[in-house]
């Protein structure tokens, strides 16, 4: 199982930004965390690192022909960063991503994680150490500085994250609107090609959780390149068809046992 290399992937997706086409990418990884939230990840219910190796054996067998990335836990103190990565492509994933991220939270929880070494700046490492491996890197990033950093560290593709999706039966309630995602993707957008004009953009979470969603963001961002979908391309599409489906049996008819007749004479 080799890697996809990265030059043939950009070669890919560069063909793809100068014909029009939306470049789209899809998380896998609801059924490892039993039906949760990709905000499972974040918790301390198991080692995600170690997580996202068990999963190249039920994934990277079956995928041929698209580039398969893994889901990197930058912060992880238990990891060796530049062997884990070269571990990682030997197997054949062909970039990472830095998910599990601290990106995701704020407030005073975030202020620890920054305090204490934990913080976003070892996701920017981890980027950098992949980038060297010549691995394809396609961060995560929740503001301008942060997309500044990441392409900085050598990011080919920028992900302007909106938060946790929504919609389903687990996803969040709350979300930004869809014009404000714009004004976010816009701003983290120009902060990436103020280091890198060549950078490529998508973006993902919070509200734009349909197809519709992501048509309106990408027709007012300009220069936006595609979408990069977790919940909206595994959770929500399989919610909706098993429920459709479960439904659909649930109105079979169950037709009357017919009694034999007796006759008495």
């Amino acid at each position: 199982m080799a890697a996809i290399p990265r030059k043939t992937i950009l070669e890919r997706f560069r063909k793809m930004i100068a014909d029009g086409v939306p470049i789209v990418g899809g998380g896998a990884g609801t059924g490892r965390m039993a039906g949760r939230g990709s905000a499972a990840g974040l918790l301390a219910y198991g080692n995600a690192n170690e997580i996202v190796k068990e999963m190249a054996y039920e994934v990277l067998p079956v995928v041929k022909k698209t580039p398969v990335l893994a889901g990197v836990n930058g912060t992880d103190p238990f990891v060796i960063m530049p062997l884990f990565l070269a571990e990682l492509k030997r197997m054949g994933f062909s970039g990472v991503q830095n998910f599990p991220t601290v990106g995701l939270f704020d407030g005073t929880m975030r202020q620890s994680f920054e305090e204490t070494g934990m913080g976003f700046g070892l996701e920017v490492d981890m980027i950098a150490e992949a980038h060297k491996l010549d691995l394809l890197t396609t961060p995560y990033v929740f503001n301008p500085d942060e997309a500044r950093a990441m392409t900085k560290a050598g990011a080919d593709v920028v992900v302007a994250h909106m938060g946790v999706t929504t919609g389903g039966s687990i996803g969040a309630t709350s979300a930004k609107s869809l014009d404000a995602c714009v004004e976010e993707i816009d701003a983290i957008a120009d902060a990436a090609r103020s280091v890198r004009k060549d950078v490529i953009l998508l973006c993902h979470g919070g509200p734009i959780s349909m197809p519709d969603d992501a048509r309106y963001i990408l027709e007012r961002c300009e220069g936006l390149h595609g979408f990069y979908g977790a919940s909206s391309m595994e959770r929500l599409p399989a919610e909706a068809a098993i429920t459709r489906q479960t439904a659909d049996f649930k109105a079979a008819a169950i037709g009357k046992a017919k009694m034999p007749s007796t006759s008495q004479g």
